[in-house]
């Protein structure tokens, strides 16, 4: 990811984060500290990504503004470990000097930074799950004598309180410590969270209960005749079971939500998974087998059939067809010889290959993945800004809906009841009250929508790229590697009278030998094909858009437009033929040395055999698809019918690409920009959402929102689909948790008793509260099935 220059990033995994409020509140905490740029806290992650100023700020400084507020964080280390010189050998790990050690730990702690956080909250499900069970054991004999009612003679008894308060002590203080110490630190920070709310809940009745069992006489003039939801009570009114049950269910709804949670990070355990373990590397002529985080730039490593590659690299020798699928996800195997790249956790199928090991560790395309994904996961889109500002307040106004609550029910309750009654409907509504359901909305469905792309071939940088994609109205697409191949081939050449036509080629390919442009490689790989000896070139300059000047044996040369030729004082002869190829689809350069015509080259560059489905398939969809290309006119128009485009802008010069993406944005529409090349850069950064294929430069990917990594139109359909369906998930999810406390609070605190008498028990409230967050994750995960 491109960074503002003099920026850092610094990931903090945050500890004692519990709900929606709390992430509100460290973001406000980590963007008011100076020389912090940008804040963003994931609350289904629990990590906070913060860019700074490094001059300004250090990453302890950060932690200490989080620990400042009543939480822990650990700052976690992003920079992309620096590549070792290309000459630099590494030993075998027993034969490792010191440094290589340092190297190989320093690798191995970058490389399995997310694997450990997976192992975190793997760990943290198990503990809450114990703590469920240990729990229930002891909140079920509470349940049972509350519920008992006299109906069971020998728990009819006076001391059953005192049963009940010691089972219902460790429930409260051991399964229940973290509701309780979270609580506490927010208190005293002058905040409160969801912990908050459970905390005085299943407090505030277990306290009311120790009052009637140490002090039964206080409570003696309700205690034959107290109720609570139609139900007599023959002791003091005791809750010592809704203070368990309240705890129990909560938990329990931690532990669906922390399961539910981890499912959404699969796509990045799955893209971990494929990481080889080892590798053969070649030392002084003999193989050993290696650890792969002990692999450096520059070794020789060897693949046989039905292993995978162990980094990428360069193939020195062989011949193989290699399985890429987990990173293009397409499921035909590329054919690999000598001067190929491969990458790390590809399967080789067929032969065996030598390779020199070009990119280790975190410069990996497997681990650039990874980092990607992650960087999506912790991103936030901007739809999740209501649910911030409302998780922000949520806590402070439950708490005061509480307090009505009770007051309400204490002054029009009848004398005998009102404290039982006002007590538990006042825990009722603390109880059901979930802000969690309302942090988890967007970002669990973004992070099954990212990790979903990712193993599809469809890299999403953020969160804001995932929204912005389901607004796209207008679709431009570059013609050239985009809906074409991207192999020009040179199907002509035409020369003057008198002139050889290998001459004017092996002029033209001497003089663009210099040259990265796509129909440049195309004249110089004929020229090899033909056999013919290049020349040296000199003083070579590029006119972008146009064509090539060079010096070759003293001779001026001229490779390029029409256009260019003319306004160098150049007269061509060969413009009719060089029309009749381009109507069929040709790009035709003309070469000239010496202010004199020699020649023309004629380049076809296919369409590739998908782009006529997949536009047809955008259109379908209502979107509006533009061909955007420096060709001419009569060359773009005949690739634009052969794919079904009907609208192209041809002859565009590259710095005016971005001009043309600006003019569409101003009749207020949303414009998505594919492209693959260099000059689609500026392009692909003014629109609003950048695609890049990956087929193309690094300059493209890193102007771009979205990489697809196979070069395929269809991957663009698959990215909009990709985003209509998870915003549409974000959107149910948002509604229902709004919905749900709306709803929920009203009837816990009886609205309905005047006409129903109806009154919601904490222990329904806890289970409802429990059943929130978990069903907003489960719709999440409902993403992966239905693209």
């Amino acid at each position: 990811m491109s960074t503002p220059e003099g920026n850092q990033r610094c990931d903090l995994i945050i500890e004692g984060m519990t709900c929606a409020a709390c992430a509100v509140r460290i973001q406000k905490q980590l963007a008011k500290q100076p020389g912090v740029r940008t804040a963003n806290v994931n609350f289904a992650t629990k990590v906070a990504t913060v860019w700074y100023q490094a001059a300004v700020i250090g990453d302890e400084t950060l932690v200490g503004a989080v620990k400042a507020i009543g939480f822990g964080a650990v700052a976690r280390v992003h920079e992309p470990m620096p590549n070792t010189e290309s000459n630099a050998v590494s030993l075998p790990r027993h034969l490792a000097c010191g440094h290589d050690v340092e190297h190989a730990t320093a690798q191995r702690e970058r490389i399995t930074q997310p694997a450990s956080m997976l192992r975190s909250e793997d760990a943290r499900a198990k503990r809450l799950l114990t703590k469920v069970i240990v729990g229930a054991a002891l909140a079920l004999p509470v349940v049972v004598i509350a519920m008992s009612h006299g109906a069971i003679t020998w728990l009819d008894k006076p001391w059953m309180p005192w049963v009940q308060l010691v089972l219902t002590l460790p429930v409260l203080v051991w399964c229940g410590e973290q509701f309780i110490v979270s609580a506490w630190k927010q208190l005293r920070h002058g905040a409160a969270n969801m912990d908050t709310l459970v905390a005085l809940g299943a407090g505030s009745a277990f306290v009311y209960s120790v009052v009637a069992t140490v002090w039964p006489r206080m409570f003696a003039s309700g205690a034959q005749h107290a109720e609570h939801a139609g139900l007599q009570l023959n002791m003091p009114a005791v809750y010592f079971e809704a203070a368990a049950v309240i705890v129990v269910l909560v938990l329990l709804g931690k532990y669906f939500e922390a399961r539910a949670t981890r499912r959404t990070m699969a796509a990045i355990e799955q893209l971990i998974g494929m990481q080889p373990k080892t590798a053969c590397v070649e030392r002084e002529g003999r193989e050993y087998d290696v650890a792969i985080e002990d692999v450096r730039v520059g070794d020789t490593f060897v693949v046989r059939p039905g292993e995978q590659v162990a980094v990428d690299g360069h193939v020195q020798a062989g011949t193989s067809a290699v399985d890429e699928s987990m990173l293009t996800g397409e499921s035909v195997p590329v054919e690999k010889s000598a001067g190929s790249d491969v990458f790390g956790a590809t399967m080789n199928t067929t032969g065996t290959l030598r390779v020199v090991a070009t990119k280790v560790g975190a410069a990996s395309a497997l681990q650039q993945i990874v980092k990607l994904v992650e960087d999506a996961q912790g991103s936030k889109a901007p739809i999740a800004r209501m649910a911030d500002q409302v998780s922000g307040v949520f806590v402070p106004i439950v708490v005061a809906i509480a307090v009505a609550t009770f007051a309400v029910w204490w002054f029009a309750g009848n004398a005998e009841t009102r404290l039982s009654m006002a007590l538990m409907n006042a825990v009722s509504v603390l109880i059901i009250a979930c802000p969690c359901a309302l942090g988890l909305a967007t970002p669990t469905a973004i992070m099954v929508g990212t990790g979903l792309g990712a193993q599809r071939g469809i890299l999403i940088r953020s969160g804001e790229a995932m929204e912005t994609a389901h607004k796209v109205q207008v679709v431009v697409l570059d013609k050239t590697g985009t809906v074409t191949e991207g192999k020009p081939a040179v199907c002509e050449v035409m020369a003057v009278s008198g002139v050889n036509g290998d001459d004017v080629l092996q002029l033209a390919a001497s003089a663009e030998h210099g040259s990265e442009h796509p129909l440049a490689a195309a004249i110089v790989r004929e020229a090899a094909r033909r056999e013919l000896k290049l020349d040296e070139a000199s003083e070579f300059a590029a006119d972008v858009g146009a064509g090539v000047r060079a010096n070759v044996k003293g001779r001026h040369v001229l490779v390029g437009k029409a256009a260019m030729l003319v306004a160098s004082g150049v007269e061509l002869s060969l413009n009719q033929r060089a029309s009749e190829r381009e109507a069929m689809g040709c790009t035709v350069m003309f070469v000239a040395a010496n202010g004199r015509e020699l020649g023309a080259i004629a380049v076809v560059d296919r369409a590739r055999e998908t782009s006529r489905q997949a536009i047809a398939d955008m259109q379908a969809m209502g979107l509006r698809v533009v061909m955007m290309t420096g060709d001419n006119a009569l060359a773009a128009k005949f690739i634009a019918s052969e794919v079904g485009v009907y609208e192209v802008m041809a002859e565009v010069m590259p710095g005016d690409k971005s001009a043309k993406v600006a003019a569409l944005q101003s009749q207020g529409l949303v414009v998505a920009m594919v492209g693959d090349g260099i000059n689609d850069a500026p392009a692909l950064a003014k629109a609003n959402l950048g695609i890049a294929m990956g087929s193309g430069t690094d300059v493209a990917m890193a102007a771009a929102d979205i990489t697809l990594m196979r070069a395929d139109l269809q991957g663009v359909i698959n990215a909009i689909r990709l985003s209509r369906v998870t915003m549409r998930t974000i959107k149910q999810n948002l509604f229902w948790a709004f919905a749900y406390n709306v709803v929920g609070i009203p009837i816990a605190a009886g609205v309905l008793f005047p006409f129903t008498g109806l009154l919601l028990s904490p222990i329904i409230a806890s289970a409802a509260m429990a059943c929130s967050s978990v069903s907003v994750v489960l719709n999440s995960l409902r993403v992966a099935r239905s693209v």
